[in-house]
């Protein structure tokens, strides 16, 4: 994956789990970093400073992605800031709550779309003109497995959010092919992330752990490589619409 040497990459929610380990990810291998968070400035600092360490050029932008306008000026300052952007991975996302349907009203329903799909949305539409520019681009979404078995008990809307994610992301592929753009996603299983805290009981994580052939949650870091595949020209050049699984053996295609 030498190519992705020197490629300016905004990964949104990096600041902890999938999105910081991607992060550090793609600065090992000469990336230029734009690390992004909302409300965790200092540690997404932290995570820029570890990219710094392996002497690639790393910045810290603060955006709510659930707010279309704070999503259009972080690609306007990423761009500012770099010059380009060759790779978008939007992994910004939560659970945010376990709710059934009929305990779920309209302010948490909204919630749960917007900062999961409708940031997604939001951000391939601000960066889609910057690629075209170039004639090239990568974006890599995050999905989820839940996207398949509409998740576990009370994270249904999540997981529908997430079902939006995989197949927008085959349409935005075959819209953008002709420019030069891969679009594909990652799908993880159940991984051992901040995103579980105060959502997820133990008990339930422990059921979790126990459907998993390999009998363990996922790391994030294992997630990565995945994602700088999809992002690799390199290795992936004919790759486009797909969704990789990474969740231990769970779901199998």
């Amino acid at each position: 994956m030498k190519d992705l040497s020197n490629k300016v990459v905004l990964v949104t929610g990096s600041s902890s789990g999938i999105g910081a380990a991607v992060a550090l990810a793609f600065a090992r291998w000469g990336a230029r970093v734009a690390v992004h968070c909302n409300a965790r400035k200092a540690q997404a600092v932290e995570i820029a400073e570890q990219c710094r360490g392996y002497g690639v050029d790393a910045d810290v932008f603060q955006a709510d992605v659930a707010d279309t306008a704070a999503v259009q000026r972080l690609a306007a300052d990423v761009q500012a800031r770099f010059g380009r952007i060759d790779v978008v991975v939007n992994n910004a996302g939560s659970i945010v709550q376990r709710a059934l349907l009929a305990e779920a009203d309209d302010a948490l329903i909204e919630r749960i779309f917007r900062l999961n799909a409708g940031s997604m949305l939001a951000l391939n539409r601000a960066v889609i003109p910057l690629m075209r520019a170039q004639k090239s681009g990568a974006i890599v979404n995050m999905t989820s497995q839940a996207a398949r078995t509409g998740g576990s008990n009370g994270s249904g809307l999540y997981a529908s959010t997430k079902a939006y994610i995989s197949t927008y992301t085959r349409a935005l592929a075959k819209e953008l092919v002709a420019d030069g753009i891969r679009v594909n996603a990652v799908a993880p299983g159940v991984i051992d992330t901040p995103i579980h805290d105060g959502i997820t009981s133990p008990e339930l994580l422990a059921q979790l752990r126990e459907s998993v052939p390999m009998k363990r949650l996922g790391r994030a870091d294992e997630c990565a490589g995945a994602v700088l595949f999809l992002a690799s020209e390199e290795l992936a050049s004919y790759v486009t619409g797909q969704i990789i699984e990474v969740n231990g053996g769970q779901i199998m295609p």
